[in-house]
């Protein structure tokens, strides 16, 4: 079996570590490493969850780089509403048994890359910054991206009006990205509000008997709470873990090829993403957009995932 090899971006966060154990589960993928940003909490404790999740699913040889801090330009806040003060609040997870390295995430990104003898996806569940830096210091890296999979961007906002929150935290990476040139496959909210984890969802997974299960039950019923709390949305969207699914069984997906921008500069709607569904701007196609998920599908692939643990 040939595998996809994939670097995964994320920031832990519920649904970035229920990507990660999504992801452990196939054997069609090959997990180079793990790289963290601030986003859902803050830098160290992202890290610190990734660790934790990695330790779950015995993911024990795979680097933990942390990698940036904070935006390329401007500072913005973290989303831990959302996610709980640990950024990943719910279970009892133990602390980890190792340190994350100490390597700087998109140093990471960029030896990975140079290493591996065969192209390699990107998985980024967070903001950009760590993609974009190591753009900016190793553009020959590109050449060895067989294409960036991202949770991100969407027709409508939510933590604006108009901006999803991973671009809004870092537009100016997220520009960086887009105008890369590197194929790109996004997963915004039209779609991954599709995936909704439903009380009925969520009994499915409660009764698969495993502790990793266990803890992906306990992890969906809190993120359940804070998304009813806030969106009044009954069950939780798992946005990041559609990146993975693409990976392993794209068939799942509708997607359609567009040009995307991102705003950087607008008073109201930095972290804009302008899909244009409709190519009415002319200018040249750069992503796939994500519009349509089949949702039976998509639950059955992470509801055998989780029987294999």
């Amino acid at each position: 079996m040939i595998k996809r090899r994939i670097i995964m971006d994320c920031d832990p966060g519920h649904d970035d570590a229920i990507a990660i154990i999504l992801a452990a589960a196939q054997l069609e993928l090959e997990i180079l490493g793990i790289t963290t940003v601030s986003g859902n909490a803050e830098i160290e404790k992202t890290t610190m969850n990734a660790l934790k999740i990695c330790d779950l699913v015995s993911l024990t040889d795979v680097v933990v780089s942390k990698g940036a801090s904070e935006p390329l330009i401007q500072l913005r806040e973290t989303a831990p509403g959302i996610h709980g003060d640990s950024g990943l609040d719910g279970p009892e997870l133990p602390e980890p048994s190792r340190s994350w390295s100490e390597e700087h995430g998109a140093d990471t990104i960029i030896r990975l890359l140079k290493e591996s003898k065969e192209p390699v996806t990107i998985l980024p569940t967070g903001p950009l910054t760590n993609i974009a830096l190591a753009l900016s210091k190793a553009p020959e890296i590109k050449d060895n991206i067989e294409e960036i999979v991202l949770m991100g961007g969407g027709t409508f906002g939510n933590w604006t009006p108009t901006a999803e929150f991973n671009i809004w935290a870092d537009p100016e990476a997220a520009k960086k990205v887009f105008d890369s040139g590197i194929p790109i496959v996004v997963m915004g909210l039209d779609i991954t509000h599709q995936a909704i984890a439903t009380r009925e969802v969520i009994d499915q997974v409660n009764k698969i008997d495993n502790n990793v299960a266990k803890i992906v039950g306990e992890l969906l019923v809190f993120f359940a709470s804070t998304y009813k709390e806030m969106f009044d949305f009954d069950g939780a969207p798992v946005h990041d873990v559609l990146t993975v699914a693409y990976c392993v069984a794209p068939e799942l997906f509708k997607t359609k090829d567009v040009n995307i921008t991102v705003e950087t500069k607008g008073e109201f709607t930095a972290g804009t993403t302008l899909i244009d569904l409709h190519g009415v701007t002319g200018r040249k196609v750069n992503a796939k957009f994500g519009l349509e998920l089949d949702v039976e599908g998509f639950w059955k692939l992470m509801i055998e995932a989780l029987k294999k643990y």
